[in-house]
C-alpha cells in the first residue's frame, strides 16, 4: 500500500501546479480533480492501492476519467470538455458527485490501474524545447531527435506543429509549420524573451524509447491516452489533433528501458546530424541510479559526437528537498524558494557537446501543459 500522505502531496502539488492562481477558468476542472482526491481520506485510502511507482495520484485521476468519459454519469460528464465545444462551467457541487462516482466504481477504477500506465502525452511540452533548438538552427544543423519516454510518440512529430509565443497583447511570435492544425499558444512570461529561430531546423531521423510505446491505431489505447490528458479543452483538442498527424506519419519507436537502450541507440545515428535528446516529465521519475547511468551514456556519446540533451523537468527530488535539475546542475536560491512554495513546475536545462566540449545551463521554467513559459537570465545558472 501506497502512503496516503505520500498521495496526498503529491496530488496537491499538481492540483497547484496545473492551476494555479491566475489562470484560466478552464483549467480548474484537473485541478478540482486532484483536489477532490487529495482531500478525502475514503479516496486516498482508495487511490493507496496503486503501487507508488505507477504515481497513484495522476493514474487514479486517469481512471477516473476514463470511466467517467465511457460511462457518461450524470451531472459529472458534462462538466467535462468535449471537443468542438467551449470548456463547461465548473459546480461548487462537482466534488461532491466526483467523490461519489468515485467509490461508486472503485472496483473498476483499482482493475485500470491495475492494467494501465499513466501515459499523458502532452503535446504542448514540445513548445518548451523549441527555444532551445534556435542554437542548432544557427549552426544550421539537421537533428537526430531522440525522445525519451516517448509514449505514443506525438513529441517526435514536433516540427509538424505551429507555435505561437505570444508576448503580453502584442502580436504572437510564429515559429513551425504555418498550415499545420496543431497550432500551440504559448504565453511567454517574465522580464526576458527567449530568442527563437527563424526556421526548424530539418529533422534527419526520430525516435522514440519507451518501456511501453502505444498504438494510436488501437482505438482502446487511443481512448485511455485521451483520457490521461488534463480534462482542459485547449489539451484535449491538441491531443485530437496532434494523433491524427502521428498516425498520417509513423515514425520509430523502440520498447525498452531508455537506460538501457540509449547508447545503443545513439551510437547507431548516422554520422552528420546533431543529436537532439529530449525528454518531458520523465526522466524526473528515474531512481538516482538510473538518472546517474542515463547521464553517463550521453556524456560518453557526448564526449564522441555533437549532442544536445533538453529537459523539461521538475528538480530532483521530486518535493520540497530538490536541489538539482534532471540535467545535474545545482539549482539557484530562487528556483529552490519556488520549488518549496508548493506546486510543480518543469525547468528547461541543456547540456550541451561540441566538439568534445561541455557546457550546461538552466533556460527556464514551463507550466506543465505548456501554458506559460518563463525564460531566465543566461548568467543564473551557467557553465
Amino acid at each position: 500500500m501506497t502512503d496516503t500522505r505520500l498521495i496526498a502531496e503529491q496530488a496537491g502539488m499538481v492540483a497547484a501546479a496545473w492551476s494555479p492562481p491566475g489562470s484560466p477558468p478552464s483549467w480548474r476542472l484537473t485541478a478540482a480533480q486532484f483536489a477532490a482526491l487529495r482531500d478525502d481520506e475514503d479516496l486516498l485510502e482508495l487511490a493507496a492501492g496503486v503501487p507508488a511507482e505507477r504515481l497513484p495520484p495522476l493514474l487514479f485521476s486517469a481512471a477516473a476519467t476514463s470511466l467517467i468519459l465511457a460511462l457518461e454519469p450524470e451531472p459529472l460528464r458534462d462538466w467535462f470538455p468535449r471537443l468542438g465545444e467551449p470548456q463547461p462551467l465548473l459546480a461548487p457541487e462537482f466534488g461532491v458527485h466526483y467523490r461519489a462516482f468515485c467509490l461508486a466504481h472503485a472496483g473498476e477504477l483499482l482493475e485500470l490501474c491495475a492494467h494501465h500506465r499513466y501515459q499523458m502525452n502532452e503535446v504542448g511540452r514540445c513548445a518548451d524545447f523549441v527555444p532551445p533548438l534556435t542554437q542548432a538552427a544557427d549552426e544550421r544543423r539537421d537533428l537526430a531527435l531522440v525522445d525519451i519516454g516517448t509514449g505514443a510518440g506525438l513529441a517526435l512529430h514536433f516540427d509538424r506543429y505551429r507555435y505561437a509565443y505570444r508576448v503580453g497583447s502584442g502580436e504572437p511570435l510564429y515559429v513551425g509549420a504555418r498550415s499545420s492544425p496543431v497550432t500551440l499558444d504559448i504565453e511567454l512570461t517574465g522580464a526576458l524573451t527567449p530568442r527563437l529561430p527563424a526556421e526548424l531546423p530539418p529533422v534527419a531521423d526520430r525516435v522514440g524509447i519507451d518501456i511501453e510505446p502505444l498504438d494510436l491505431a488501437d482505438p482502446n489505447v487511443r481512448d485511455w491516452l485521451a483520457a490521461c490528458v488534463p480534462q482542459e479543452i485547449g489539451a484535449v483538442t491538441r491531443f485530437d489533433e496532434a494523433a491524427r498527424i502521428a498516425l498520417d506519419n509513423p515514425a520509430r519507436t523502440l520498447r525498452g528501458d531508455a537506460g538501457e537502450l540509449l547508447g545503443e541507440v545513439l551510437e547507431a545515428i548516422e554520422p552528420g546530424p546533431l543529436i537532439y535528446v529530449v525528454d518531458t516529465y520523465v526522466n524526473v521519475f528515474f531512481t538516482a541510479a538510473q538518472l546517474e547511468r542515463f547521464t553517463a551514456v550521453i556524456d560518453r556519446v557526448g564526449r564522441e559526437r555533437d549532442l544536445d540533451w533538453v529537459s523539461i523537468d521538475p528538480l530532483v527530488p521530486m518535493g520540497p528537498s530538490a536541489s538539482r535539475t534532471v540535467t545535474g546542475m545545482q539549482a539557484p536560491p530562487q528556483l529552490l524558494e519556488r520549488n518549496r512554495a508548493g506546486g510543480v513546475f518543469g525547468v528547461v536545462s541543456r547540456r550541451s557537446y561540441r566538439d568534445g566540449r561541455m557546457t550546461e545551463a538552466i533556460l527556464g521554467v514551463a507550466h506543465p501543459s505548456a501554458l506559460w513559459l518563463e525564460w531566465l537570465d543566461p548568467g543564473t545558472a551557467a557553465r
